[in-house]
């Protein structure tokens, strides 16, 4: 019976979508952590009668018959409306406020993407995240650094000891996307750019519609509880309703079975 195909695309459909509700639950605390969302689409339909055929002579059909194959999940898109603010006190932690995202460089050579500004400082005083990976373009925190000052214009400067006025160590830059949904997650609270989010487009904070730094603090996720858990109910109640459909379909098989 073609029923059971049908609901079995469904249960397909609602397992992976709970996976992507699943993930968005245990990164509720990750800094700069970007929800996601299960896109569904209708399977192609089995077309038995075309709609505008002719009935009779002078009328035709209406509607047409077709009988649809199911659903599958299409994609898993990121939604990336702006997080929640934490505010930590800590001239390393920055938050973007704002279009953009922090440019860092992976060991391999190229450049991943980043909403996550817990920044760190390395043995030789380079700014990096919590992985090492060194924040681009590249900025050194020089000895005897008694405070450290980031603008909202990304320019960062130092208090030395024994030093009247601060001194400009860099500024740091962001990168925007034409489509940052289009941006490939991989892991360690990284983006990387792909074919569909369009290349890297990097400027000063601030300028040309991107975001604004705030030092001292961190964007929390964007992912809401509540919604999650409605989504999880739903989820579960449409797995179930698909379940019924495998039962009620092989009950009618069962019931051809024996008594024809």
């Amino acid at each position: 019976m073609q029923s059971l195909w049908v609901a079995k695309t469904g249960l397909d459909a609602q397992q992976t979508r709970m996976s992507v509700v699943s993930n968005n639950l245990a990164n509720v605390n990750t800094v700069g952590f970007k929800r996601g969302r299960a896109v569904f689409e209708d399977l192609l339909y089995q077309n038995l009668q075309q709609a505008g055929a002719s009935t009779s002579q002078n009328t035709e059909d209406p509607t047409g018959l077709t009988i649809g194959a199911g659903v599958r999940i299409v994609s898993t898109e990121k939604n990336f409306n702006q997080g929640g603010r934490l505010d930590t006190g800590n001239s390393l932690d920055m938050m973007l406020e704002g279009r953009g995202f922090f440019q860092v460089l992976l060991p391999d050579g190229n450049e991943a993407y980043t909403r996550d500004g817990s920044f760190k400082v390395d043995s030789q005083g380079r700014l990096v995240t919590a992985n090492g990976y060194e924040v681009q373009p590249a900025i050194t925190i020089p000895d005897g650094v008694i405070s450290l000052r980031v603008s909202r214009d990304g320019l960062v400067e130092a208090s030395l000891a024994g030093q009247t006025t601060p001194s400009t160590i860099g500024t740091i830059q962001i990168a925007d996307f034409i489509n940052p949904s289009g941006l490939t997650p991989r892991g360690q609270n990284l983006y990387v750019e792909s074919k569909a989010s369009g290349t890297p487009q990097v400027g000063n904070p601030g300028i040309n519609g991107l975001g604004e730094i705030s030092q001292g603090a961190l964007e929390t996720s964007n992912v809401n509880v509540v919604e999650e858990l409605v989504s999880m109910i739903e989820t579960q109640r449409a797995y179930e309703m698909n379940s019924k459909s495998i039962a009620v379909a092989d009950q009618m098989l069962q019931y051809i079975n024996n008594n024809l």
